[in-house]
């Protein structure tokens, strides 16, 4: 990791430009036909997918079971029947193994346990949308990320356009940002995610960046010229954010500088393309599991 550059950059606020030149292809290869469904069972649209310590895989979607769980190997262990969602879109397994739901139609986030019975949820009566200074209503929300302290950091979203932060106990702490193109501001704040220096990343969709926070909200800089971040993962074990680029249907994989380091896939429907490649997860092996919208599907791309 770049150090020096990208702590000057960031105390200054600038944007950090990606590289334009084309970047190599990442080696991963897709697993064909890796998700194991029985008869009888289809995905619908895939919004959603994390691992587990374990590599575990969850996939979040729009069927008849909204919460599938898979081994690594593709093997189905279990599909949850009654998931109280209207309409799946981000998934993160929490530190202590709890899985998190956002509900973008349902404006709601949900606490699981492991075994699907619900824990917590953050919602308005009668799911109702929140505007963008509610403490605990949301309004078309799009994901979550946990900080090391524990606390939760949730992107809200289509409608509102802030992040909030709560405390592990479900405490409102703070949000931040508006409607806008500015520093802090987001034109559908889609996906967050968080490194190891407690630095926070937001996919700032329409806007076509990514805007880096500190834990407190305050404005660190931005990624421009990258693409249009859908999904972002923080890989610990090679400290960079893989990127689900939805528009140009690719993976990027970037380094803490915003560099572009490498580049899968395209837009197609065979096995191994993408069409709107909308969030992601990476395991311990390095493995690539990519969340589709239009083609209905969770794929595996190893090394």
């Amino acid at each position: 990791m770049h150090l020096l550059p990208l702590s000057l950059l960031l105390a200054t606020g600038l944007s950090l430009e990606a590289q334009t030149k084309p970047a190599p292809a990442l080696p991963h290869k897709v697993v064909r036909d890796w998700a194991q469904l029985p008869k009888g069972l289809n995905f619908g649209e895939v919004s959603g997918v994390d691992v587990d310590k374990n590599d575990n895989v969850w996939v979040f979607n729009r069927g008849q079971r909204a919460v599938i769980q898979f081994d690594k190997n593709g093997k189905m262990l279990q599909a949850w029947a009654d998931v109280p969602v209207k309409s799946s879109h981000g998934i993160r397994v929490g530190p202590d193994g709890n899985i998190w739901l956002i509900d973008v139609a349902g404006h709601a986030m949900i606490e699981m346990s492991p075994d699907g019975r619900v824990r917590r949820v953050w919602a308005q009566a009668g799911n109702a949308a929140g505007n963008n200074d509610s403490k605990y209503g949301f309004n078309r929300p799009t994901a979550l990320t946990f900080h090391s302290s524990g606390d939760i950091y949730v992107s809200d979203g289509y409608v509102n356009s802030r992040v909030v932060r709560y405390r592990k106990d479900g405490t409102y702490v703070q949000h931040w940002g508006k409607k806008g193109t500015g520093d802090g501001e987001f034109d559908i704040a889609h996906d967050v995610t968080i490194d190891r220096n407690g630095r926070v990343y937001v996919a700032d969709r329409t806007n076509n960046r990514v805007q880096i926070f500190a834990a407190d909200g305050k404005f660190l800089g931005k990624w421009t010229g990258i693409g249009q971040p859908w999904g972002l993962y923080y890989a610990a074990k090679e400290n960079v954010i893989y990127m689900a680029d939805g528009e140009n249907n690719r993976i990027s994989k970037l380094n803490l500088d915003g560099q572009v380091l490498g580049t899968l896939s395209e837009f197609g429907k065979e096995q191994g393309k993408l069409d709107f490649a909308h969030h992601l997860a990476v395991d311990s092996a390095g493995a690539i599991y990519v969340a589709e919208i239009k083609n209905w599907r969770v794929q595996k791309f190893a090394r």
